[in-house]
């Protein structure tokens, strides 16, 4: 209960924080004793930030919203600092919301120390210039503040696939490990023995 009031209080504000200067330009407008109400105030201003998010979905679902999203996105692309950050949380967040299961790959690591493992998610793999070794980026996600995160890049054959879901392994992360499924691959599975191997 506790994690989920911080959670709404964080949305609810931020909303209510978005939509204030309207609803206090409203109420200068009109100078009516209950648009001065406090509480009143962000009530107006989350359900005005609602409809306005709500309206932005519509016209950005349409020929000419996407055609308007797609130069606001050039646009940010030709900043020199901006371009980089917001490329790499598109990528990222493309990666994860993703609805190709082989992009949705949650994963087990020992970390912080062998034997302690964390959740995380792969989110790419690559070669290793010197020996052609298969690595795997993952990204480590804090418990309860997922926003927080290591990245951390490791032999492949240290990580061990999970048969997690994402929705899974978010709410295990968003709940500390409250939410979360009865049984979890957490050994790597015996390495498999040929038939001259099992005869010897």
């Amino acid at each position: 209960m506790f994690v989920t009031y911080q959670i709404f209080s964080f949305l609810l504000g931020g909303l209510a924080k978005a939509g204030l200067p309207f609803v206090r330009l409203l109420a200068v407008s009109f100078p009516e004793e209950w648009l001065a109400h406090p509480l009143l105030q962000s009530v107006l201003a989350v359900l005005l930030t609602l409809a306005l998010l709500f309206v932005v979905g519509q016209v950005t679902s349409l020929v000419i919203g996407r055609q308007a999203f797609s130069l606001f996105e050039s646009l940010l692309e030709r900043l020199p600092v901006v371009a980089k950050i917001y490329g790499s949380v598109r990528q990222l967040l493309d990666t994860m919301m993703a609805k190709n299961e082989t992009s949705q790959r949650v994963v087990l690591v020992d970390f912080p120390i062998p034997g302690q493992k964390s959740i995380g998610f792969l989110t790419r793999t690559l070669t290793d210039s010197t020996t052609g070794r298969e690595l795997a980026a993952v990204l480590l996600p804090n418990a309860i503040n997922p926003t927080s995160a290591f990245l951390q890049v490791l032999p492949m054959e240290r990580v061990l696939e999970t048969d997690l879901t994402m929705e899974q392994a978010m709410s295990m992360l968003m709940t500390g490990g409250a939410v979360c499924p009865e049984t979890i691959r957490f050994t790597p599975p015996a390495p498999h023995l040929d038939s001259e191997e099992k005869t010897g």
